[in-house]
């Protein structure tokens, strides 16, 4: 069974690296530099026996108009829709943003299947950033299901 994963998040958290090192060869750019990827990327990837695509996409930025940031939002936004399961990273060194939680909530709406990925997590500064992601996600997520379940 093949499937498709969208590698998504805020700008700089390790997307497009993840994506170079799924597909085997760099074919996304990668750069210190926010903002770099300002498309969508797609390849196949191979994880163990695990064949599937994977979409590389453009940071998520609070935008919503016909600025760059705007078009990169919504074509994020669509890879979120074609994808059958979301790969949302966050920088574990700075923990969970306001950004970070307005896209939380866009995949909760719109996403089929969700995992939460904390990258950069080496060192003690990373510890509290993915205590706390992984608390609010699943808090969230929590508080949704349990309210759909009783409603």
């Amino acid at each position: 069974m093949s499937f498709s994963l969208a590698i998504v998040g805020r700008p700089n958290v390790g997307k497009s690296t993840l994506f170079n090192r799924l597909v085997g060869k760099r074919l996304a750019l990668v750069d210190d530099q926010p903002g770099v990827t300002r498309d969508l990327r797609e390849g196949e990837a191979r994880l163990a026996d695990l064949r599937f695509t994977v979409i590389d996409t453009a940071g998520l930025e609070d935008a919503t108009d016909d600025s760059l940031q705007g078009r990169m939002r919504r074509l994020t936004e669509r890879a979120v829709d074609m994808a059958d399961i979301c790969l949302f990273m966050i920088d574990a060194r700075v923990g969970v943003t306001p950004v970070d939680e307005i896209f939380a909530e866009i995949l909760r709406k719109r996403a089929k299947h969700v995992f939460l990925a904390a990258n950069k997590g080496e060192g003690a500064a990373a510890d509290a950033g993915v205590f706390v992601a992984r608390f609010r996600f699943c808090a969230e997520s929590f508080k949704k299901e349990f309210w759909e379940a009783i409603s």
